[in-house]
């Protein structure tokens, strides 16, 4: 969990953002709810090495240098993320990427004190694996984010490459490829390519459907999403145990999407410690039922209306895999509870979702 500068700012960072996001994650209650990572993306670094051939922060952008930046970071109770791309150049073409100097870049960041690596995959010149023995050999615990937009299939080998370290990879569809990106067609697309993967994540092996859209807008041309919209897309992230990785302004949003964002019973759903990727029970079209097994023997259930109207969507605790006699069901967002002997519903508005923690009673 955390944010990454990608999704509003692109290229237009800078150490100010970077030192004004962290204390923005701290006075929100971001921080408190879990978002711990902050995550520079492309365009951090002068666009050519030294005579060392090592990189170096941009002297505009970032003039106190991004070890400054670690310990800003470190000491609001934060981690430093930083990105870099295994060719020879990163995706906007903009700085350096690591091909032919992976030590060397291990060795860099882990001395700043940089506790995550987002790994892209642009101009590689034909390498399809990223290495990730040069980040172990550091000593340092890095978390490893593969981001070569499944060219390879990265879940079926990433796996065995992570370990000590926790890592996800990212998805061929992004949710920041926003001439995809109106509702439903880039969310759902996304939603659709990852539900295939759920027997290849689970505990630091994740599935990365890629950041946050949640409050998110004006950017590119993109109007952003709904408010119903908005609380979809988290809710099906979470029931998915996807890296929530917040891509919004956290230092201007307003009080509805900092409420989304913080809503510590989702993020439950989403870090619980079984680490099960939920799946559709039922899928009838444009009406969908998810479920998530949690750690205590609760289901996470997700009712979800991809369609243009309101339905009323209906399963029951045999459908869900539940066989007690009486269930609670706490309603996450709207926070209310009620008793069911079997039957599962409500009326869930277009492109909405109901996210549900079903606890067996008896």
């Amino acid at each position: 969990m955390g944010w990454n500068s990608w999704n509003t700012f692109g290229c237009d960072i800078n150490e100010q953002l970077t030192r004004e996001t962290a204390d923005s994650l701290v006075s929100s209650g971001m921080r408190d709810a879990g978002y711990r990572y902050v995550n520079i993306d492309d365009c951090w670094a002068e666009p050519e090495r030294d005579a060392a051939g090592e990189l170096q922060a941009h002297h505009e952008r970032f003039p106190s240098g991004i070890k400054a930046i670690a310990d800003y970071v470190h000491e609001r109770g934060l981690e430093l993320g930083i990105y870099t791309s295994a060719g020879t150049r990163t995706c906007a073409d903009s700085i350096p990427g690591a091909l032919g100097h992976e030590e060397t870049d291990a060795r860099t960041f882990a001395e700043w004190g940089v506790d995550s690596l987002k790994y892209d995959n642009c101009h590689n010149q034909g390498t399809s694996r990223p290495p990730s023995a040069t980040l172990r050999a550091t000593g340092r615990p890095i978390v490893y984010s593969v981001c070569e937009s499944g060219e390879s299939a990265p879940w079926e080998w990433a796996p065995e490459i992570g370990t000590p370290m926790a890592h996800h990879r990212r998805h061929p569809t992004g949710a920041g490829n926003r001439q995809h990106q109106v509702f439903p067609m880039g969310v759902i697309d996304i939603i659709d390519f990852n539900r295939e993967l759920a027997d290849h994540a689970g505990p630091g092996a994740w599935n990365d459907p890629d950041m946050l859209e949640v409050g998110v807008h004006d950017v590119d041309e993109f109007a952003g999403l709904t408010d119903t919209e908005a609380v979809t897309h988290f809710s099906m992230w979470s029931i998915m145990a996807s890296p929530l990785i917040a891509g919004n302004d956290v230092r201007a949003m307003p009080p509805h999407i900092r409420d989304i964002l913080t809503n510590r019973e989702v993020i439950a759903v989403d870090q619980d410690e079984l680490g099960e990727q939920g799946t559709p029970v039922r899928d009838d079209g444009d009406e969908e039922v998810w479920v998530k097994p949690l750690a205590n023997g609760d289901k996470a259930v997700a009712l979800f209306n991809r369609g243009p109207r309101t339905a009323m969507i209906t399963t029951s605790t045999d459908g869900i895999g539940s066989d007690a006699s009486t269930h609670t069901v706490r309603d996450l967002w709207h926070r209310t509870e009620t008793t069911t002997t079997g039957e599962i519903a409500a009326p869930v508005p277009s492109h909405g979702a109901f996210l549900l923690r079903i606890s067996p009673r008896s």
